[in-house]
């Protein structure tokens, strides 16, 4: 029958970190009230994103699985959980194990931290072996001062060319970049399990836009998704951070839940 919709396989959740300085409860709250499928947990200082107990607790009350831990290697969260690198990860690990997410979402490796990105790789696969979580690695970008890059990421911020069973793809970072969503996630191919869902105008800032307010191609990226039939994880991840109050937040996130539900439906093949 031509003109017929393909339902999508892919699930459209909502990182915490979308609705920063909000606590992960109140991220829960929204998430359901607005009809998001899942919860990405940014871990950070809000205790309860440490707590796999509490954690499940929220994602029982309010029945949203949590797809993916997102493990606290920003520049922010370096001290959450100590500073050694890969006891974060281990430990980013067993949380969702516990709560039953399949992924965690790791950052390379920053350049000071020469001993953890030397074996990072070989590390990353071997811990996926043992703890059968995916790590997927997500992609950066160069950092930017007076129009001079500064190669801040080690063995480096494009996750295409190394050795990384599962990676994830942030559109936010591909506009800081200056990289071509499009040709990056066909390359990847079914390396690519997870999205971050955002938008970016190619400053040097990392904007996490909502999608559709900033030049990268997240409609064709989700509809070729689609297509494929692809059954990865769509995470919202924007900044609200700057908005007035949670009433404008929730527009935002709702906007953005809406610009994926409609591009993540694709036309179904035609039947003879």
């Amino acid at each position: 029958m031509s003109g017929a919709v393909r339902v999508p396989g892919a699930r459209v959740s909502l990182s915490t970190a979308s609705t920063y300085p909000e606590t992960c409860a109140t991220t829960f709250e929204i998430a359901s009230r607005l009809g998001y499928d899942g919860i990405e947990i940014m871990v950070w200082t809000d205790p309860v994103s440490q707590d796999p107990v509490a954690l499940q607790g929220l994602s029982d009350h309010y029945g949203l699985p949590i797809v993916a831990i997102h493990a606290p290697t920003l520049l922010i969260t370096q001290r959450v959980w100590g500073t050694d690198p890969w006891p974060k990860l281990d430990r980013a690990c067993e949380v969702a194990t516990a709560v039953g997410a399949g992924t965690v979402v790791v950052h390379p490796p920053f350049r000071w931290q020469r001993e953890y990105a030397r074996s990072f790789e070989t590390g990353i696969r071997e811990l996926e072996d043992r703890t059968g979580v995916r790590l997927a690695v997500e992609n950066m970008f160069p950092w930017r001062a007076r129009s001079r890059e500064i190669l801040a990421y080690l063995p480096g911020w494009d996750p295409v060319g190394y050795d990384y069973a599962n990676v994830t793809l942030d559109l936010s970072h591909t506009a800081t970049s200056g990289s071509d969503a499009l040709a990056m996630a066909e390359t990847l191919g079914d390396r690519l399990v997870h999205v971050h869902l955002a938008d970016g105008s190619g400053s040097a800032k990392d904007e996490h836009l909502v999608p559709g307010r900033g030049g990268q191609p997240c409609a064709q990226l989700l509809e070729r998704l689609a297509v494929r039939q692809w059954t990865g994880n769509v995470v919202v991840e924007i900044s609200t951070r700057r908005l007035r109050d949670r009433a404008d937040r929730e527009v935002d996130l709702a906007e953005a839940l809406a610009f994926a539900r409609l591009n993540l439906a694709a036309p179904a093949p035609d039947r003879p």
